[in-house]
């Protein structure tokens, strides 16, 4: 069989020689003794055994993957200690036991791994590798703290035994990971066990360091999404678990700021059902709320509305209850804080310009037009330099339009923009979009100067928004007016359901029987024309879904 479609229960179905292993002198005659006990038992009689003497069978385990190079043997010995640490995760710590000292019980796995001496020797065995990173993974998650300061399992710093540090393994297991996030050794197990064993070790700073070095952060970004089978809701749910331990890293927030996280992570909170994902993912919220730009964006992105519809669900984690109140509170005190002039400024600094309704608000103007003078008029020459070099027909006719507003509202307002240079600019698009009116604009601080640029680049804005057809709501729609929430629709199928055993299901047909329940398989809706329980982008036929 495919080493790569292998699983612990066909594994552990093997008869293992043992007897002539300790024949050839492979294994000890104690080694032999304790195998037969554990060995085809029960898995309470093996529970009452590791109990009992854990660390000498830990030490067999390990002894076999030194010095044993049969395939079919390793995966065995993996696989028991999987199947052993699946059962108690805590188990771990059996490898880090005193009477272990003079054991490197990290050297066996890395062996096995595509870092170590023997990757030629391994290459491809899928199976051996998958073990060796998540046994390891939770080996290192378990060792004692101070074990970071002596070499490794408690060697002492002066052996003359070349010992694995901890820095070799969290290095290589970085490495790794980052490898099969990048390039997947196997179609569907990398990624997920690659993610899964991140969640457990990211919990170390040093991991977290390594892991932004080694650009890892944006291979997490597109696993961001919503989330439907259980397989990709566990993947979601590891994912964003990743990224609330990375959030208490501040290199790894500043990317995060730069990337379409925030966006993906308000989504998935907005759509999904599963509390334990809306946890980690509102706790990850609240650690970003107050770093950088992230509140203003929150707010702009609509997470107070989303927190409010969160927190009128009846949730049972108090976890979240806490995170909901906190994220509510915190978001409350940003929109305080967030004065209509700093999204403005944000908006211009950003060159993100578009008719928000602040533009046109006469109110706005006034209260805020001192604050233009703020930097040596930075937002005036900000404004200036987007007639300079944007393309875009709508930020330029605002650009013009925020410029013409300045000079009305301003006491010094056409001597300052007169200075700036900013009149050569305006004539420059003027005579650029039709040279017949070169003469008619000859005031920078004429409305209708600035009106008709306004129009003209909203005109042409508008004729290049051609309209396209959503294949997954059958609704029309323009570029401009295609929003994260703008599409709504079911990702999944109108189906039925057999009543007498409630599992099979099956399309909807035109001659289904009383019997069957029919709804959509995503959220349940009864009703075939029920309203999409799926938000998101539309999708033209010219993209991909």
């Amino acid at each position: 069989m495919d080493q790569a479609e292998l699983n612990t229960e066909q594994v552990l179905k093997r008869d293992i020689p043992w007897e002539t292993y300790m024949t050839t002198k492979l294994i000890t005659g104690t080694c032999l003794q304790l195998l037969r006990r554990y060995d085809n038992r029960a898995e309470s009689y093996r529970a009452q055994l590791l109990d009992d003497d854990g660390p000498a069978y830990v030490q067999v385990f390990v002894s076999i993957l030194r010095d044993i190079f049969k395939e079919e043997t390793v995966e065995y010995v993996l696989a028991l200690i999987d199947e052993m640490l699946t059962a108690n995760p805590k188990r771990a710590r059996l490898f880090h036991d005193k009477s272990l000292a003079g054991e490197d019980t990290y050297e066996p796995f890395l062996r096995f791994n595509v870092w170590s001496i023997f990757r030629l020797l391994w290459k491809g065995n899928w199976f051996i590798q998958e073990k060796s990173c998540k046994i390891l993974a939770l080996i290192v998650s378990a060792r004692p703290k101070t074990q970071d300061v002596i070499m490794s399992n408690g060697e002492a710093s002066n052996s003359k035994k070349k010992i694995t540090t901890i820095d070799d393994v969290l290095k290589g297991l970085v490495e790794w990971l980052c490898a099969q996030l990048k390039k997947p050794s196997h179609p569907t197990r990398a990624v997920p066990t690659a993610i899964n064993c991140l969640a457990t070790l990211l919990k170390e700073p040093v991991v977290r360091s390594s892991f932004v070095l080694a650009d890892g952060v944006k291979l997490l970004v597109p696993l961001i999404s919503p989330a439907s089978t259980q397989q990709s809701v566990q993947l979601l749910y590891e994912t964003c678990l990743c990224v609330w331990l990375l959030s208490y890293y501040e290199p790894a927030v500043e990317y995060l700021a730069t990337s379409r996280t925030l966006p993906q992570l308000i989504e998935v909170v907005r759509s999904s059902t599963k509390e334990k994902v809306v946890r980690v993912v509102a706790l990850t919220l609240r650690n970003l709320l107050s770093k950088g730009t992230f509140g203003a964006q929150m707010v702009d992105l609509g997470l107070p509305q989303i927190v409010q519809s969160l927190k009128a669900q009846a949730w049972s984690d108090e976890d979240l209850l806490e995170a909901l109140n906190q994220l509510e509170e915190g978001l409350k005190d940003n929109i305080k804080r967030l004065s209509s002039f700093d999204k403005y400024k944000q908006e211009v600094l950003l060159g993100h310009l578009d008719w928000s309704p602040m533009h046109k608000d006469p109110l706005f103007w006034r209260d805020n037009i001192t604050n233009f003078e703020e930097n040596d008029f930075q937002i005036l020459r900000v404004l200036i330099t987007i007639l300079d070099t944007s393309s875009d027909p709508r930020a330029l006719a605002v650009a013009c339009f925020d410029l013409s507003q300045f000079i009305q509202y301003h006491p010094a307002g056409r001597i300052i923009v007169t200075d700036l240079k900013a009149k050569e600019r305006v004539m420059k698009l003027m005579n650029h979009e039709n040279p017949e009116e070169e003469g008619r604009g000859k005031r920078l601080g004429s409305k209708n100067t600035s009106t008709q640029i306004r129009r003209k680049m909203e005109k042409k804005s508008e004729t290049q928004q051609q309209k396209k057809l959503c294949k997954r709501c059958n609704q029309t729609y323009t570029p401009s007016s295609n929003t994260p929430s703008a599409c709504r629709f079911h990702p999944s199928f109108f189906v039925c359901r057999r009543h007498d055993d409630q599992k099979r299901y099956y399309e909807l047909g035109p001659n289904d029987p009383p019997y069957a329940a029919k709804f959509y398989d995503c959220c349940g809706a009864e009703d075939p024309e029920a309203s999409g329980c799926t938000t998101s982008l539309h999708v033209s036929y010219d993209d991909d879904c």
